[in-house]
């Protein structure tokens, strides 16, 4: 792989735009949480496909696909941003969040599993934090078997972060932000209890809400068991895609109070909620999103 561009600021987060040898290009992201300094908190965040094939209207990755990446091909982009901080593979950070979220659903992809049995092994690093964000496709059943069987292997006591991205509590709804065929939240529910095990962080439920689309937490709750499940509320993400659709969002991130009442209507129901909404100059980088800089910006950058 060969690193063709980069975006960003070093006390927040740089894009890095990789070149693969087929000539298709890929992106991933190194970030840190201000005030939190990066000895203690520091977020890799990668791609698993080359686009993705789902096209889901508030994400850029779904513009194109042409295939999964390889074990080496994942595995070269956390190298790459582990290598230039720590050149031994020694990382000294207390939470070193990896999480397979960039471009691509990576349950798409057996190669997620062989890069999660590896990781350990590679890297010393205590505080290692594996997170696996997906849409829960359908027909996926042997990776979410395999996924079981290695975070009950190599991941207890809380060191791995298992997210759905459902984004509203209708399932006819979802079908339109999260175009392709998926578990029910009946097979979601099901399956993260089996997944759960003592000590385990809680499985995150996070809705990217847009307005127009319900979220109720009453449906939620009826689902999903506040004793295995949280709830995750973020903005949506400024991208091409989402800005030309006219996808507007209920929480405003520079006005956090705009989430205040669904807060608290998710807590009353039992669920340990956070609302997650990241520095506005992400959105400046476009660190937040799956090629919402590639698309632009790439053939104008230097690495």
């Amino acid at each position: 792989m060969k690193i063709v561009g980069q975006r960003g600021e070093s006390d927040l987060a740089t894009v890095y735009i990789g070149e693969l040898k087929d000539g298709e290009l890929i992106e991933f992201v190194e970030s840190v949480q201000p005030p939190i300094p990066q000895s203690e908190k520091w977020v890799l965040i990668v791609s698993t496909l080359k686009g993705c094939p789902v096209n889901c209207p508030i994400c850029d990755a779904g513009t194109f696909y042409a295939g999964k990446l390889s074990f080496g091909e994942i595995i070269g982009q956390i190298d790459y941003m582990v290598r230039k901080r720590y050149s031994e593979g020694k990382v000294p950070v207390s939470k070193f969040k990896i999480q397979f979220a960039r471009m691509g659903d990576p349950a798409f992809n057996p190669a997620v599993l062989d890069v999660l049995q590896e990781l350990p092994f590679v890297y010393d690093a205590p505080g290692l934090l594996p997170s696996i964000s997906t849409i829960a496709p359908r027909g996926c059943d042997d990776f979410w078997e395999n996924l079981t069987d290695i975070k009950n292997r190599l991941y207890t006591g809380g060191r791995f972060q298992m997210q759905f991205s459902i984004h509203t509590s209708s399932e006819n709804a979802r079908k339109e932000l999260v175009p392709c065929s998926t578990l029910s939240f009946a097979e979601m529910s099901e399956w993260g209890e089996e997944f759960f095990s003592s000590g385990d962080r809680k499985i995150s439920l996070n809705f990217a809400a847009v307005r127009g689309y319900p979220v109720n937490p009453a449906v939620i709750a009826d689902l999903f068991s506040p004793d295995y499940f949280m709830v995750k509320l973020t903005p949506v993400n400024p991208t091409h895609s989402s800005l030309n659709l006219g996808l507007e969002g209920i929480i405003d991130p520079d006005y956090p109070e705009s989430a205040e009442e669904l807060v608290a209507d998710f807590r009353d129901w039992g669920f340990d909620t956070i609302l997650s909404i990241g520095e506005t100059r992400e959105n400046l980088i476009g660190s937040n999103c799956g090629m919402y800089v590639g698309q632009q910006y790439v053939s104008s950058w230097k690495p």
